[in-house]
């Protein structure tokens, strides 16, 4: 969900807080308020080309702050590419981003705080926002995604991912049949470098714990001098030494006992501390034994250190080479070096087995990719009647929709009968969504058919139909109630609404049927003074500003209008409710 949006200096913006809630958020105000400069504004934010006329007349630069929420649809596939470019805030379901515009031509960005490029702000704008009009925003306007929404909407991702696995499987068959085709020199080098890695990986003798046991003895031979002298110090203050000057730590405690077990014989109440000083002269006897042993033990041995920093190096060496983190590392690379030598050695054998595999998955692939093929067909006539529908009822009678699918042939494809398709993780259709326009004339691509009022049309019909599998989160509605009316506007704000069970949806719109249908009302106007005119924004926040701004769009003055406004607003909420209860009265 768009929280808020902060706007400086932006166009006839000079300094702008929204705040946002979830549901339907409808933005009013008289042509030429500058509502649409809005989602000019969240554009750039989601990585549009940076203009300098975008900058306020008399300031240096402009700033656009938005600030999101995510939720459950999108945070996982937010959090990947966040991790992925190293962008990951302390609050993994919160997301900040920043535009910046110079008035010389240089512009900025930043996600949570970190300077990021206009390509990766796209990338995650297009994962949170579908912004309708004349946008590239517009996820159904690309191809490439309808098949995601049909598979969705029929249910069929979890097949989809099971095709995907057996793709990967046999692009790893492939790749090694590749390999064993090579020409024999190529292999016969290829193997004799392997068996030089797996003899010299060997020759070490490396065991997986073994690093750290030698960090730990280099440091303990490096510093043998002063480990003896500190030890033989200790020692010294327990046991006393040669001089005989002052009395040893030991003795001392010994004595302390002895005077102890005499007081306690008179006073029982210090038989504790009699006992404590027993333990305390037994543990500093122990104590003193093995720091004498540790002292006589250690000895200053070059050669051992010697020995201990080649085999590190060694080590190292081997780490750097075979490109491992750690000696498990280099030893899983001899595994799997062996692996491949014996494959090679056995080529022969292993590519009629690898060719036999490949035929089955080719199979196996061509027999699900039938599958979805034929579950798409029958998705895609059941999503074209219930899109059609929905046309009807936006006035758009006369419109043909299709989700089209194609399949093409390919010699290397996947085998379905005795004819081979080519295909990918997702099977083997290519899905485009069709249209027609006018009675007559064949479905075409949607973005070569469809104008923008036509377009914003379709896209709510679409909308409305693939809300449950739409995973986009904040749809933005520009030009949606163009070329309709009133009576037209009701359905088109009812149908808005509905999409804000699954969705956060912002529309800007002059139609006051529509704008009646908002759980949030903002109206925009401009603003004249000293320093010249500016947009403002002002949330509408109880029925009698909504009732005015509803009977100035109405056009009609006085007590009428304002009658009219009040019931405008009351049919909308009476319709709201009972569609929230799910009876259609």
């Amino acid at each position: 969900m768009l929280e808020e949006l902060r706007i400086s200096n932006f166009a006839v913006i000079d300094e702008l807080e929204l705040s946002f809630g979830p549901g339907f958020n409808v933005i009013t105000g008289e042509t030429g308020a500058g509502k649409s400069i809005l989602v000019d504004a969240v554009e750039l934010l989601l990585g549009a080309k940076a203009d300098p006329a975008f900058v306020r007349g008399g300031t240096e630069r402009c700033s656009i702050e938005g600030f999101i929420t995510l939720d459950r649809r999108n945070r996982s596939a937010i959090k990947a590419v966040l991790e992925r470019e190293d962008l990951l805030d302390d609050d993994p379901g919160y997301l900040s981003i920043q535009r910046e515009i110079r008035q010389r031509g240089r512009s900025s960005a930043r996600v949570n705080g970190v300077a990021v490029n206009s390509a990766l702000l796209r990338e995650i704008g297009q994962m949170l926002f579908d912004i309708h009009g004349q946008s590239e925003h517009l996820s159904l306007f690309r191809p490439r995604h309808h098949i995601d929404l049909l598979d969705r909407y029929a249910d069929l991702l979890d097949v989809r991912d099971g095709l995907a696995t057996l793709v990967q499987d046999l692009t790893a068959a492939q790749g090694e049949i590749r390999l064993l085709r090579e020409d024999k020199e190529t292999l016969k080098r290829r193997a004799d470098l392997l068996r030089h890695e797996i003899q010299e990986i060997s020759a070490a003798a490396l065991e997986p714990d073994e690093e750290a046991g030698l960090l730990a003895e280099r440091h303990r031979l490096a510093n043998s001098e002063q480990l003896a002298t500190l030890a033989r110090e200790c020692a010294q203050l327990l046991n006393g030494d040669d001089r005989g000057a002052g009395v040893p730590l030991v003795d001392g405690l010994m004595q302390v006992a002895a005077s102890l077990s005499k007081l306690a014989q008179i006073d029982a109440d210090l038989s504790g501390e009699h006992l404590l000083a027993e333990d305390l002269t037994q543990g500093a006897q122990d104590l003193a034994l093995t720091i004498t042993r540790y002292a006589d033990e250690i000895e200053f041995d070059p050669a051992r250190l010697d020995e201990v920093e080649e085999r590190l190096e060694l080590i190292r060496s081997l780490k750097r080479r075979f490109q491992a983190a750690d000696i498990a590392g280099i030893l899983s690379y001899a595994v799997e070096a062996t692996t491949e030598l014996e494959n090679i050695d056995h080529s022969e054998e292993r590519l009629v087995e690898l060719r036999l595999r490949e035929r089955r998955l080719l199979v196996q692939i061509g027999d699900i990719s039938m599958r979805l093929s034929g579950a798409r067909a029958e998705a895609g006539r059941e999503l074209a009647a219930a899109v059609m529908r929905e046309l009807q009822e936006l006035r758009m009678e006369g419109t043909r929709f299709e989700a089209h699918l194609a399949q093409a042939e390919h010699p290397s494809g996947c085998i379905v009968g005795d004819k081979r398709y080519k295909f990918d993780g997702k099977g083997m259709d290519d899905v485009e969504f069709m249209l027609s326009a006018n009675p007559g004339q064949p479905p075409l691509p949607l973005a070569k058919v469809a104008s923008g009022g036509e377009a914003a049309r379709i896209m709510l019909a679409l909308k409305r139909v693939l809300t449950a599998a739409d995973q986009t989160p904040i749809l933005i509605f520009d030009e949606v109630d163009q070329g309709i009316g009133g009576r037209i506007g009701a359905v088109v704000g009812e149908k808005l609404w509905g999409l804000s069970s699954e969705h956060q949806v912002l529309c800007v719109t002059h139609l006051p049927q529509l704008a009646a249908y908002a759980d949030i009302h903002f109206r925009a106007h401009k603003d004249v003074a000293d320093a010249g005119v500016s947009t403002k924004v002002q949330a509408l926040d109880d029925d009698d500003a909504r009732i005015d701004e509803l009977a100035a769009m109405l056009g009609t003055a006085g007590a009428a209008g304002v009658q009219s406004a009040r019931e405008l607003l009351s049919a909308a909420r009476g319709r709201k409710a009972v569609l929230a209860t799910g009876s259609l009265g």
